[in-house]
């Protein structure tokens, strides 16, 4: 009789720390920590979980007008009433709306370009949201729009391009103060940064 051949080829656990490897900011060794705590934890926090993950898609969509993530469309910041329609805040990412809209120092509205410029990249104007910012500037009567992209190089090239693309609109276009550390990522800044880079942005000409 034959001794039992070994499974060939990565097992669960390999596949799946092999997928959450792959997430921002989780190494291998996070990763397979995280892969026997799901393991080691009730099979129904495992079902809920991928649960949750399948209806991610389905459930989330962009928001039609500023292009943030929500459940309805337009999203509930969108559709405030309390807020400054005429304020229009540009940042990268979705996530940088809930990182300011949680500081609770800018009660306008947003506008998600959906990255940055980046042509070692292959990412050019054309890849993002800025031809939907102009028309909204347009229609929507903006009075300022304050560029909130993230103290880089990408940003920088980013923030240069939108002043010079929306000089003749008559808008008064802001930039975030330097509270924010060159190189930094708006997700990770505190509160108290975020609120005095608002109240002490800096007007480009």
């Amino acid at each position: 009789m034959n001794p039992p051949q070994a499974p060939k080829g990565p097992n669960a656990l390999d596949k799946l720390s092999a997928l959450l490897a792959k997430l921002p900011g989780i190494g291998k060794k996070t990763a397979g920590r995280l892969t026997y705590h799901i393991l080691d934890t009730d099979p129904s926090y495992a079902h809920t979980l991928a649960d949750q993950l399948l209806a991610l898609h389905s459930s989330i969509k962009r928001c039609s007008r500023c292009g943030s993530f929500t459940e309805s469309d337009p999203c509930p910041i969108c559709l405030d009433p309390g807020r400054d329609g005429a304020v229009l805040c540009v940042v990268e990412r979705a996530q940088d709306v809930r990182v300011i809209d949680e500081s609770r120092e800018f009660r306008g509205r947003f506008h998600v370009l959906g990255g940055l410029i980046a042509p070692l990249e292959g990412v050019s104007p054309e890849d993002l949201t800025i031809g939907q910012l102009l028309s909204r500037v347009r229609r929507e009567g903006i009075r300022e729009v304050i560029l909130a992209m993230n103290p880089t190089v990408e940003g920088d090239t980013t923030a240069l391009y939108l002043q010079r693309l929306l000089k003749d609109t008559g808008v008064q276009i802001t930039r975030l103060a330097s509270g924010l550390p060159v190189g930094g990522d708006l997700e990770y800044a505190d509160r108290l940064t975020l609120s005095r880079s608002f109240r002490d942005r800096i007007k480009l000409p």
